[in-house]
C-alpha cells in the first residue's frame, strides 16, 4: 500500500493517494469468497417474513434487488420489453440537449408506431389504446415541431404506468421465484456483524471533533473508506453523545452522490467508528486559496456551485438542513466531482415547523441565524452565496482572509452591510450572488416556495444539463493529479491527548448500540456491484435449475471437487438473446391502463 498523508483538520480524510494491494484481487482478501458465501437458503426465513414487501423499496432503490429484479424480468418476453422501454427512457433523460429531440424521436419511432400497434390490434379488438393514441400524437407533434421542443411530458408519463404494472402480478411472482430468494441471501450478508476486523486499518489521516481519521480497507471487496474514530471516553467527557448520533443517523438516511456516504458504523473497546466515503482531491479551501492566484473562474466556480445546489436539493428532500456550508467541508474526489462533508451541525426540520439556533461558521451564517430567528432552509442558500462569491473572489464576502476581525463586527457585516463585486464577476455571477445573499430570506433565491429548482433556473447555470450533472456524466472542469497532494502541510497530525477522568458504564451501551449498526444498506450493495463481487458470486445455472444454496429440499451436502470441464461449463451468469418484443410493451401499458380504470370504477 502506497500513502502520501496530510495534515486534516475536520471530520473526513481532505487528501491522500492510497493503493489498496492484492495484485489481480484489486485488494481483495484470499479468503473473500469465503467471507462472502452465501447462506442456504433455509437460513433467511426469518428475513423473508420480516422484510416489508414493496415494489419500490425492493426493486428500485436497493442496487442489487433493482439488478435481481431485472434479472427475473429477463426471463420472461413481455417483461424484457418493459425493461428495454425503462431503459430507453432512463437513456432519454440523460441525453445532451442538442441531441434531446432526436432520441425523443427514435423512442417514439421504435415504441409507438403504427406496424407494431397492427401486430397485436386483433387482440385489442380494434381498439386504439390510451398508450398508442399519446405515443401517436407526440410523433406527429415531434414531426410538425408543434409546440413540442421535447417529448418529455408524454415520454415521461409512461414510466408510471410500466411500474405501475410491474409493481402488480410481476412482482406477486418475483417474490415467489429464485432471484428474490438470492437477494435474500445478499441481505443475509449484508446484516452480518461488521467489527474491526471487517477492515485492514491504515495510517492516521487527520482529525475529527471526537478522534482521529484514518484510511481502511474492506477485507472481503479491497474498496478503500476514511474511518472516523469517535472515542467513547471523550464523548462521554464532552457530552457529545446526541451530536454524534445526530450525525450518524442524518448520514445513514442521505442517498446523494453530492453528500459523503456512510457505509459502516461499528464499535470498538474504546472508540465509535464511522465508515464513510474517501475523499482523495482535498477540500475547496486549499484549491481556493493555495493552488497559484486565489480563487477560480467563473466556469469552475458555476460547476461547484451546480453540485452543491443539489447536495443540498437531496438534503433538503429529506428535511435536513445542514447548517455549516463553507470551502472547507467541500471535498473533491479523484475525478473533481464534490461532496458535502462534517454533517455535525445539520438538523432535521420536522414538516411543518421551524426551527431556531445560532449555530454555524462566523462569516457564513445567514443574517436570520445571526439575529437568533427562526428558519428552516434558508440559512444553506445564503451560504451557497457566500460561497460562490469567495470562490470567485478569492475572498470570503464578509471577513478579509488573515485579518483578524471581531465576531461582532463580522455579525454586524452580516446584517447590515451589502458586499461588492469587483471585475471577476460577470453580470450573470453578481446576479446570482446578490440574489442568494438577499438579507431578508422572504426574497433570498431558494426561498421562495421551489427550493433548489429556484437557484438551477438562474441563467448562470444555462450551460449545465442537471438530469446528466445528476448521473455523473458531466466532466468536472479541474481533475485532481493522483500524484498530488492537495494540503498546505505534511504530516503535521497532532495527537489527541489521553481523556481522564471519565469511567464507561453498563449504560452507555445503550448509546453505543444505537449508533454502531453495522452495514448501510444502500452503499454496501452499491460496494457490492462496483467492486466486482455481484457479478462474480450471483449466478445461477444456465439451464434455469435451481442450485443447491436456493434449493428448500435440505442442507445440501458439500458439493464434490469439480472437474476442469465442470468448472468452466456448470455455473453460467444467467443470460438471454435480446429480442424485438416492443409490441408486448403497448398490450402491458393497456392493460394496466384498463385495471386501473376498473379500479376507479368500482371505486366509484
Amino acid at each position: 500500500v502506497q500513502m502520501k498523508l496530510p495534515s486534516c483538520h475536520t471530520g473526513l480524510c481532505k487528501s491522500v493517494f492510497l493503493t489498496g494491494g492484492g495484485g489481480n484481487r484489486k485488494g481483495k482478501s484470499k479468503k473473500w469468497k469465503q467471507m462472502l458465501q452465501f447462506p442456504h437458503i433455509s437460513m433467511c426465513e426469518e428475513l423473508r417474513q420480516n422484510t416489508e414487501k414493496d415494489y419500490s423499496t425492493l426493486c428500485e432503490r436497493q442496487p442489487i434487488g433493482r439488478l435481481l429484479f431485472r434479472q427475473f424480468c429477463d426471463t420472461r418476453p413481455e417483461l424484457r420489453c418493459c425493461v428495454k422501454f425503462l431503459d430507453a427512457v432512463a437513456e432519454y433523460e440523460v441525453t445532451p440537449d442538442e441531441k434531446r429531440r432526436e432520441c425523443g424521436q427514435e423512442l417514439v419511432n421504435k415504441y409507438f408506431n403504427p406496424k407494431v400497434a397492427a401486430a397485436f390490434s386483433a387482440s385489442l379488438q380494434g381498439k386504439i389504446t390510451q398508450a398508442h393514441q399519446l405515443g401517436c400524437l407526440l410523433k406527429l407533434r415531434l414531426e410538425l415541431g408543434v409546440g413540442c421542443e421535447s417529448p418529455d411530458p408524454y415520454v415521461l408519463f409512461f414510466p408510471r404506468l410500466i411500474h405501475d404494472y410491474l409493481s402488480m402480478a410481476p412482482f406477486a411472482d418475483y417474490l415467489d421465484s429464485m432471484y428474490y430468494n438470492r437477494f435474500l441471501q445478499w441481505k443475509w450478508l449484508e446484516r452480518q456483524p461488521v467489527t474491526k476486523n471487517t477492515f485492514r486499518q491504515y495510517r492516521v489521516l487527520g482529525k475529527g471533533g471526537f478522534g482521529e481519521v484514518c484510511a481502511c480497507q474492506v477485507r472481503a471487496t479491497g474498496k478503500m473508506y476514511a474511518c472516523k474514530k469517535l472515542e467513547k471516553k471523550r464523548i462521554k467527557k464532552r457530552k457529545g453523545e446526541s451530536m454524534a448520533l445526530n450525525e450518524k443517523q442524518i448520514l445513514e438516511k442521505v442517498n446523494s452522490r453530492f453528500v459523503v456516504s456512510l457505509a459502516y458504523a461499528y464499535e470498538t473497546k474504546d472508540a465509535l467508528c464511522l465508515v464513510l466515503t474517501l475523499m482523495n482531491g482535498g477540500d475547496l479551501k486549499f484549491h481556493i486559496y493555495h493552488m497559484g492566484e486565489s480563487g477560480f473562474d467563473e466556469k469552475r466556480a458555476v460547476f461547484y456551485s451546480a453540485e452543491i445546489c443539489c447536495g443540498l436539493e437531496d438534503l433538503h428532500r429529506e428535511r435536513i438542513v445542514y447548517r455549516d456550508l463553507k470551502p472547507e467541508n467541500i471535498l473533491l474526489d479523484d475525478h473533481g466531482h464534490i461532496r458535502i462533508s462534517d454533517l455535525g451541525l445539520a438538523v432535521h426540520v420536522p414538516e411543518g415547523q421551524t426551527i431556531k439556533g445560532r449555530v454555524g461558521t462566523v462569516g457564513y451564517m445567514a443574517p436570520e441565524v445571526v439575529k437568533n430567528e427562526r428558519y428552516t432552509f434558508s440559512p444553506d442558500w445564503w451560504a451557497l452565496g457566500c460561497l460562490l462569491y469567495e470562490m470567485i473572489e478569492g475572498q470570503s464576502p464578509f471577513q478579509q482572509r488573515k485579518k483578524k476581525i471581531k465576531r461582532e463586527e463580522v455579525e454586524k457585516l452580516v446584517r447590515e452591510v451589502e458586499e461588492e463585486y469587483s471585475s471577476k464577476f460577470s453580470e450573470d455571477a453578481k446576479s446570482l450572488c446578490k440574489m442568494l445573499l438577499a438579507k431578508d430570506p422572504k426574497v433570498r433565491l431558494g426561498c421562495q416556495g421551489n427550493g433548489a429548482s429556484e437557484v438551477k433556473a438562474h441563467p448562470i447555470f444555462r450551460s449545465i444539463n442537471f438530469k446528466r450533472l445528476e448521473a455523473g456524466m458531466l466532466e468536472p472542469p479541474f481533475i485532481p493529479d493522483p500524484q498530488a497532494i492537495y494540503c498546505k502541510d505534511v504530516l503535521d497530525i497532532e495527537q489527541f491527548s489521553t481523556v481522564k477522568g471519565v469511567d464507561l458504564e453498563p449504560k452507555d451501551e445503550s448509546f453505543y448500540s444505537k449508533v454502531s449498526t453495522g452495514s448501510v444498506s444502500i452503499p454496501w450493495q452499491n460496494e457490492m456491484i462496483e467492486t466486482g463481487c455481484f457479478a462474480e458470486l450471483n449466478v445461477f445455472y444456465q439451464d434455469g435449475t435451481v442450485p443447491p444454496d436456493l434449493d428448500w429440499r435440505g442442507q445440501p451436502s458439500p458439493p464434490p471437487k469439480q472437474g476442469l470441464l465442470q468448472r468452466l461449463f456448470g455455473r453460467q451468469v444467467s443470460g438471454h438473446v435480446d429480442t424485438d418484443n416492443t409490441h408486448m410493451l403497448i398490450q402491458l401499458v393497456f392493460s394496466c391502463t384498463l385495471s386501473r380504470s376498473k379500479r376507479a370504477q368500482t371505486s366509484v
